[in-house]
């Protein structure tokens, strides 16, 4: 291709689509980062029943916040009073938190880019779409419950 066009013009269009590529890659990378308010969400009261904690049902609006460093995330939910907290790295084993503060280690992963955590009791995954940040808490078995919470950017 380089012959014909000429080794400028092939030099000019490599430039061009590896600036593209890395924007594109740089933005991706920090494509999760911020912070997004409840905006709504489904079977929520279903799922802390499943998981034993509907007890702890509140009605405050959840804040996430997410800090994304490459593959490295702190992911953060806050209502008043609670504050709730994990650091991992994609495709790494972790020790992370549950809800009620109860450590497991997990390998969390991404692809496509949704992150996928398998907690003890349910299976996370996070993705984003447009502004949203999308997550869904799937319990597993015949009476499992997907609860899906729709979070937008603050």
């Amino acid at each position: 291709m380089c012959e014909r066009r000429g080794t400028e013009t092939c030099h000019s269009s490599l430039g061009s689509i590896m600036r593209s590529l890395f924007e594109h890659l740089s933005f991706s990378n920090m494509a999760f980062t911020g912070k997004y308010e409840l905006e709504s969400q489904e079977n929520y009261e279903e799922f802390l029943e499943v998981i034993g904690l509907l007890g702890a049902k509140t009605d405050h609006k959840v804040v996430t916040e997410v800090l994304q460093d490459g593959n490295n995330f702190t992911w953060t939910q806050t209502i008043p009073n609670w504050s709730w907290s994990n650091e991992f790295t994609i495709g790494q084993e972790c020790e992370l938190t549950t809800m009620t503060g109860s450590k497991f280690k997990a390998t969390v992963t991404m692809e496509g880019g949704k992150i996928s955590i398998q907690f003890p009791q349910y299976h996370f995954t996070a993705e984003l779409t447009e502004d949203k940040l999308i997550m869904y808490c799937v319990t597993p078995g015949e009476k499992g419950v997907t609860f899906k919470r729709i979070n937008k950017r603050i």
